[in-house]
């Protein structure tokens, strides 16, 4: 089994490789955030495969396929002894309706819902302890956050929580959890195309100790070699990415144009674009680690070499400048100036 570089999440997390399964997509369709048909056998190989190439977790939530992500996750944790099993990272607070699975989930984090959903998890998932717990998405329903992650540290110390994180969170609502208990990771939305966690979040998880794992560094699948105007007319019908604006012109044309102007550098590093533009993400100061989605094992292989891209200064100013001349996306637009 290949080994890849691996980083500390945060303070007192676990050593993580540079890349991570997302298993967003093993969720498959036929609910409202779905990503279109997806073969169980096909994301167990995707799995085996990026997990036999060094990947040491997976991420994934409740929510995906409507708990049909985390059973399929579970399925492959069978595959492998307690000790050397991948990591898991997964989600709770989107509460679907179970009559309508097209509906919107509700954004819940009432202490209740969390532990019911934790129980859940555990079940789907075929293990003792979830590795890393996050809170999807902000609440929506009133509960304030210091009672969501005082229901999250009761997780912690019942030992069915290792580490407890958030995911799109604001900076004012980590510095309401960090009191009661140190956030161990953040994980925000983060790419070329959308940056505007450099500004604010990303930086308060440097100067805190915590983690942070970004996803979506390619965009959905923008910021990869064989993405064309074309595929949008060829989305399933129930693929989420149908009705989001970077998408649909004029972003998706900006955007596509962005992930041209990344060719000259993946050929300099004999890489593909897709794992430039995760790369790009990685050296960020204060990220840890980027969250990765893959359908077959090809389409690991196309991005696994992110995690030991180098960009140099030259390259990210090059990428600036792209940036600049597309217009594409928002938020800073060099690491660390």
């Amino acid at each position: 089994m290949a080994t890849l570089a691996a980083r500390r999440l945060g303070r007192d997390g676990p050593e993580i490789s540079g890349v991570g399964f997302g298993a967003w997509a093993v969720g498959g369709g036929g609910w409202s955030f779905g990503w279109g048909p997806q073969d169980d056998e096909d994301s167990l190989r995707a799995m085996r495969h990026a997990v036999e190439r060094g990947v040491n977790w997976i991420d994934t939530a409740a929510v995906y396929g409507l708990g049909h992500s985390e059973e399929v996750v579970g399925r492959l944790l069978r595959d492998y002894g307690a000790d050397d099993r991948p990591l898991v990272f997964t989600k709770c607070g989107l509460v679907w309706d179970e009559s309508d699975p097209m509906k919107l989930p509700q954004r819940t984090l009432h202490p209740a819902s969390i532990r019911r959903e934790c129980e859940a998890s555990l079940r789907r998932l075929g293990v003792d302890r979830i590795d890393l717990y996050q809170f999807h998405w902000p609440d929506e329903t009133g509960t304030p956050v210091e009672d969501s992650w005082g229901e999250m540290l009761r997780l912690v110390d019942e030992g069915k929580v290792r580490w407890a994180g958030v995911s799109n969170f604001s900076a004012e609502l980590l510095d309401r959890c960090e009191p009661l208990r140190h956030v161990d990771s953040l994980q925000p939305p983060f790419s070329l195309i959308r940056r505007e966690s450099a500004g604010a979040e990303i930086p308060w998880c440097a100067e805190h100790g915590t983690g942070v794992i970004v996803y979506s560094p390619m965009q959905s699948g923008l910021l990869t070699d064989r993405w064309s105007m074309e595929r949008v007319n060829t989305l399933a019908d129930d693929d989420w990415r149908r009705g989001s604006s970077e998408f649909q012109s004029p972003n998706v044309e900006r955007n596509l144009a962005l992930r041209d102007a990344l060719r000259p550098i993946a050929e300099r590093h004999g890489a593909s674009v897709a794992s430039v533009a995760v790369a790009w993400t990685l050296a960020w100061p204060g990220v840890t680690a980027a969250i990765v989605g893959a359908r077959t094992p090809e389409q690991v292989d196309g991005w696994i070499p992110a995690a030991a891209v180098d960009l140099t200064p030259d390259d990210l100013d090059e990428i600036a400048g792209a940036i600049n001349r597309t217009g594409a996306g928002t938020g800073p637009r060099t690491p660390g100036r």
